[in-house]
């Protein structure tokens, strides 16, 4: 698959929305309940500044995912800690894009000086952890019924991969 990872411009807001959205009306792997408007794309941008955050594009110059870092703690003493977030588009998952992603954010992160990376996944989400532990990720907490969708709570399940 011809596949190009570029950096996360303001023209990929539409595509980087719709494909969160997606995950919002149909999985636990977003955490909203109801659909994001456009203005969530700045929120993922602010949330990111100073840390890598890419889109992968398909031959055709789409979006097949988008992935980034960001902050886990504003307090200095976490500085080497970043907390990771990866969606693919539905039609693009098992391609190898995820992994794509989340490698090249490992690479960038070890030339940043982070030593360790964090997420935060649905417990609900069995395909996101199992692809996390795929890349060397380890559970090392459960936070129990924290999160509440469509009525059903959830348990945030922190995965960590040291550098």
């Amino acid at each position: 698959m011809d596949l190009e990872l570029e950096p996360i411009s303001s023209e990929d807001r539409e595509e980087i929305v719709e494909i969160f959205n997606f995950y919002v009306d149909n999985s636990f792997a977003a955490f909203p309940e109801d659909r994001v408007p456009g203005k969530f794309f700045d929120l993922l941008m602010e949330a990111s500044r100073g840390y890598p955050a890419f889109v992968a594009r398909g031959a055709r110059g789409q979006v097949l995912g988008f992935g980034l870092l960001r902050s886990h703690h504003p307090m200095p003493a976490f500085s080497r800690t970043a907390e990771i977030t990866i969606f693919v588009h539905p039609e693009s998952r098992g391609m190898g894009i995820g992994r794509s992603l989340a490698l090249r954010l490992i690479d960038e992160a070890k030339g940043r000086g982070i030593t360790s990376i964090l997420a935060g996944i649905s417990s609900r989400n069995d395909g996101s952890i199992a692809f996390h532990r795929r890349l060397g990720f380890r559970e090392r907490g459960r936070f129990k019924a924290i999160g509440r969708k469509w009525g059903e709570d959830f348990d945030v399940v922190w995965m960590q991969r040291t550098l």
